[in-house]
């Protein structure tokens, strides 16, 4: 009997490897990108023309764009322009906070969790085992200023474009603030009244005017293992509704941003029901760092239809990423939209640069260019804040821009820089602030 029980438990641990191998177009991008070789020169220009020639520095789904394997697909005049390399410091209140080492934990329901977190930087240097684990959570807790905000005055523009060239165009106001693990100075560790929240996400529709009021708050909670909470506020309803897990999988006013996806380092998914296998270091081409703050005018700065960043944003950097294929748990897989998650997370500021999507049945499901930007901070100095993002549907031919810069270059507040009234924790940080958005 124990013999049987053996060969059982081998034949379906087995079965789960085979089911959790990478996709093909990641196995053998990660195969061809072994052996990378040097860098790029700063000040070399890569075309339609000659990209082959760089295809090593590019992830996976930014290798199918310039083939042209899709719909969308590199316009001939697209071009990148790369410049230095730039690591701008992450503030020392975050990289010192974290004192104590962090330990990864796997629980019985075959949930993860970290044990000894207090705030910072969760793994400096991740080792296996449970590497690829230790990526995510350093990713999920990547440095964020404590409060940034968008407004009537700086609102996040996205954009929608379907295969017929259609484009629709939201304007959100937002608040995103860490109530939590804070490390800026002059914020407390964790605000009086966060009540177990370490960090809520509040959106609102400025304009199209049918659309104005509505709204969404999502609270994170210290507890990982405790699920997020979504309240979305009606306003033909003036009520807000309570959604459950299944809402994760849901669009965002209507783009091709999920639930899990929208948050400025690239993931918004938590860390209980997530695992992560570590794929390995590469370099690749990325659009950080203090680039111009054209994204908001779309579609002057874009290539279209595709929507590719033209060179009036800046030089790209060649960085070093560590990539990581996420999922949910075993678990918790049934009825989740995707399968695989791979992630080419920047290995300095563990900020998303690149993600390559699949849908449960690993087909490859969406490609996205994630840019964040370095902004000047209230006695911080430059810090990630915001971001522009470029998401293409390849299966189904759509495609969404979003970015916290307007149409005539402004960008986040960040602390001290919000205006006051958008500071008000019961308003735009508990869900019975809902209830005030038509008053």
């Amino acid at each position: 009997m124990a013999v049987l029980l053996s060969a059982f438990i081998a034949a379906k641990a087995s079965a789960q490897q085979v089911k959790d191998s990478e996709p093909a177009e990641i196995r053998s991008w990660i195969a061809a990108t072994a052996d990378q070789q040097g860098t790029i020169s700063p000040g070399t220009r890569i075309t339609t023309a000659n990209w082959r020639e760089y295809q090593q520095f590019m992830p996976m789904g930014m290798q199918q764009l310039f083939a042209g394997r899709f719909f969308w697909k590199m316009p001939k005049q697209a071009e990148l322009n790369v410049g230095p390399t730039v690591i701008e410091p992450l503030p020392r209140t975050y990289t010192a906070a974290q004192k104590e080492p962090v330990r990864v934990v796997h629980l019985a329901n075959g949930h993860n969790d970290i044990a000894n977190y207090v705030a910072g930087e969760p793994f400096p240097n991740p080792q296996e085992p449970d590497k690829g684990y230790k990526l995510l959570v350093d990713l999920w807790f990547a440095y964020s200023p404590h409060l940034i905000a968008g407004t009537p005055a700086n609102p996040f523009r996205t954009c929608t474009e379907d295969r017929f060239h259609n484009i629709y165009c939201t304007l959100l106001d937002y608040v995103y603030r860490q109530t939590a693990y804070n490390t800026d100075p002059g914020v407390a560790r964790e605000e009086a009244g966060a009540a177990g929240v370490w960090l809520t996400e509040w959106t609102a529709v400025e304009a199209p005017e049918q659309s104005k009021y509505t709204a969404q708050l999502t609270e994170f909670f210290k507890d990982n293992q405790r699920p997020e909470e979504l309240y979305i506020y009606i306003p033909s309803f003036r009520r807000s509704l309570r959604l459950g897990i299944p809402a994760r999988c849901t669009q965002v006013v209507g783009t091709d941003y999920l639930q899990d996806d929208a948050r400025n380092n690239g993931f918004n998914g938590g860390i209980a029901l997530f695992d992560a296998h570590f794929l390995g270091r590469r370099k690749i081409l990325a659009l950080t760092g203090t680039y111009a703050a054209v994204a908001g005018d779309f579609p002057r700065h874009y290539y279209m239809p595709i929507g590719w960043p033209k060179p009036s944003w800046g030089t790209w950097q060649v960085r070093d990423v560590d990539v990581i294929d996420v999922r949910r748990v075993p678990s918790e897989r049934a009825g989740y939209c995707y399968g695989s998650r791979i992630i080419y997370e920047d290995a300095y500021t563990h900020y998303s640069l690149w993600e390559d999507v699949y849908d449960a049945h690993l087909k490859l499901w969406k490609l996205a260019l994630v840019a964040p930007r370095e902004t000047p901070a209230p006695a911080l100095g430059l810090v990630p804040a915001s971001v522009t993002s470029c998401i293409w549907d390849v299966q189904n031919d759509h495609m969404t821009t979003g970015t916290t810069q307007d149409a005539e270059g402004h960008d986040v507040f960040i602390n001290s820089q919000v205006p006051m009234q958008y500071r008000d924790f019961a308003k735009y940080s508990t869900p019975g602030g809902l209830m005030e958005i038509m008053k």
